[in-house]
């Protein structure tokens, strides 16, 4: 399974690219990077896990309950104000690319998207009710401005 790791002192985010997508590894780490370090994670062991549509749709329906692909579930393995932050994003590569088509931007701009969605939800953000959903929304915005990036942000 190919794979590459971004490793600072304290922060290692990996990418785990089982079916080989042509990704942009440097750039989704520098995004995940961004906003772990924005939101004051000093320690963490993250990985960005890209998947197809039949290993999220199984992910989404053992995890979840919902039975139908998604574009992103994220898997916290510690308290988000741990002293080490771990976790796993999994983001649905096809989703990502049924979307950033419908939303007529770029396949990469919508997978930082998910990335950054995908690790404040690592950092305890939530988008289950409206007011935590306007707040994560705001978040994603800041992030893709940091970034340089367009706000594709829903």
């Amino acid at each position: 399974m190919p794979s590459l790791t971004y490793n600072s002192p304290m922060l290692r985010i990996s990418v785990a690219n089982p079916y080989e997508y042509a990704l942009d590894f440097q750039r989704l780490k520098d995004a995940a990077r961004t906003v772990l370090e924005g939101e004051g994670v000093r320690a963490c062991k993250v990985t960005l896990a890209f998947v197809d549509n039949p290993h999220i749709h199984r992910l989404n329906k053992q995890f979840l309950q919902h039975d139908e692909p998604t574009d992103v579930l994220t898997f916290p393995y510690t308290e988000p104000n741990a002293k080490s932050l771990e976790g796993e994003v999994v983001i649905g590569y096809e989703v990502a690319k049924e979307n950033a088509a419908d939303r007529g931007h770029e396949l990469n701009l919508e997978l930082l998207l998910y990335v950054i969605h995908g690790c404040l939800h690592l950092c305890g953000y939530d988008d289950t009710a409206d007011a935590s959903t306007v707040e994560m929304r705001a978040k994603e915005r800041a992030y893709l401005g940091k970034l340089g990036l367009p706000d594709i942000a829903g």
